[in-house]
């Protein structure tokens, strides 16, 4: 049983990490688009990207599992510190990625679900900074693969002690 939750726990992890990894892998080549390009480029990520999304909360929900059954106190350590790069990088995405996803597909035709998860943002006065809003996504998107990154190598070594 515990080493089903192990595996499990490792893959969702994974899972969560490869789209933040993918987006940093793209990181070089979207920063040579111009506004055009890139706002185009942006929208191929839903629903695909979306979907995917959902490992990061059974990731974190899977972890406090392994964590509440985990009995040896160094992989109880290293088991939590996984966990909280996971809570981590989830707050990551909620704090500074989705404000700006909200407002790439302010003007998108959106799913009822998919207006609900991205909400809707009213027209502001003055259109922000472009490249201000692309940095802030493109360099979460770092920011979230190396932390998941940092949770999934914790989690393989506490499941290989």
């Amino acid at each position: 049983m515990l080493l089903t939750l192990e595996v499990l726990t490792a893959v969702l992890a994974a899972i969560a990490m490869v789209p933040a990894v993918a987006h940093a892998l793209e990181l070089p080549g979207k920063l040579r688009l111009g506004k055009h390009e890139y706002l185009a480029v942006q929208a191929i990520y839903y629903p695909g990207f979306t979907m995917a999304g959902i490992a990061e909360p059974v990731a974190i929900l899977a972890a406090l599992a392994l964590l509440l059954f985990t009995p040896m106190p160094t992989r109880f350590w290293l088991i939590a510190l996984a966990l909280a790069a996971l809570v981590i990088m989830h707050a990551i995405f909620w704090l500074v990625t989705q404000p700006v996803n909200k407002y790439w597909l302010r003007d998108a035709d959106l799913t009822e679900a998919a207006k609900r998860f991205f909400g809707r943002l009213g027209r502001n006065a003055r259109e922000p900074d472009w490249t201000a809003l692309r940095d802030r996504w493109e360099w979460s998107h770092v920011a979230r693969a190396l932390v998941a990154a940092v949770a999934f190598v914790l989690l393989v070594i506490a499941i290989a002690l």
